[in-house]
């Protein structure tokens, strides 16, 4: 699984959607086209893209604290919560961050579960301090035990940095790690996944990009994940692998502005059970109970 924090499905605009400004390789190459809020689901046979609710019947815009608990988790976390809330989870649904998430549930299974992203040793300060301010993914692996990957795990080629080069780490936290492409990137998260029965990779910059917070590097950025998808997408053994691409609302669709969308969020499937997976998921609840029942 490779989520993708913010990314949904837009209208078809060539100035505020960035997928119809820039182009992008993914959609064009696998799908033919892009998509869009007129014509939501693509496939060719083999990839499967579709839209997947995120607003969950709750009024308001979706956020990330309780959206990536629904997705991850299976349950209807803003009406748990009585509303979206983010970018960090609720408490009340902490508990079932420990218990219930994808994460939890295959690390006891043949294989086991990996989370495939590393992290600083400015993150690690941080925890140890005592401050708990974390992300649904990185709060859910502390809670239940699931080892958080170092620089050297980088280094070693068993672990991504969240921005996939490299480059951010060496620029502004004065590593020296070698910088790396997306499709090497890519490669280099395939080759894990096959180690491991649920492999999780997690994306953030596309909500950062979306917020247009990182405006001066948006087109790189952009392009970077692009060649990631992509080489993902295409390299991935479809005879031994499932892929799912998710997200948890959209955001990076819609630059016109700097807040999350109702927007559907975008999902991509490909490998042995993506037409399964693609046919049983409608809204970001159902991934969990579709991935444990296809992929077992």
């Amino acid at each position: 699984m490779v989520f993708l924090d913010g990314v949904g499905i837009g209208e078809k605009d060539n100035q505020f959607n960035p997928f119809f400004k820039y182009g992008f390789n993914t959609f064009e190459k696998i799908f033919g086209e892009i998509p869009s809020l007129d014509n939501k689901s693509l496939t060719n046979g083999t990839h499967f893209l579709f839209p997947t609710d995120a607003t969950l019947g709750v009024d308001g815009l979706p956020q990330s604290g309780t959206g990536q608990a629904s997705l991850f988790c299976g349950f209807n976390a803003p009406k748990f919560v009585g509303k979206h809330f983010g970018p960090y989870p609720y408490s009340t649904t902490i508990p079932i961050l420990e218990k219930e998430s994808l994460l939890v549930h295959f690390r006891n299974k043949t294989g086991g579960s990996y989370f495939a992203n590393a992290y600083p040793k400015a993150f690690f300060d941080y925890i140890n301090s005592g401050r708990t301010r974390l992300s649904v993914t990185t709060l859910t692996c502390l809670l239940s035990g699931i080892r958080l990957n170092r620089a050297n795990d980088v280094r070693n080629g068993n672990a991504l940095t969240a921005e996939l080069t490299n480059e951010r780490w060496n620029h502004r936290l004065g590593y020296k790690l070698k910088v790396i492409k997306p499709k090497t990137a890519s490669r280099r998260l395939l080759r894990i996944a096959s180690k491991y029965k649920f492999t999780l990779y997690e994306y953030y910059l596309s909500d950062h990009i979306g917020h247009l917070r990182l405006a001066n590097e948006f087109e790189k950025i952009f392009s970077e994940l692009d060649e990631f998808l992509f080489t993902l997408l295409d390299e991935a053994d479809s005879k031994k692998m499932t892929l799912v691409i998710c997200s948890d609302h959209g955001n990076l669709e819609d630059i016109s502005v700097k807040t999350h969308t109702r927007n559907p969020a975008i999902t991509i499937t490909a490998g042995k059970s993506a037409k399964e997976i693609a046919e049983s998921v409608n809204d970001i609840t159902q991934f969990k109970q579709a991935i444990i029942k296809y992929c077992k």
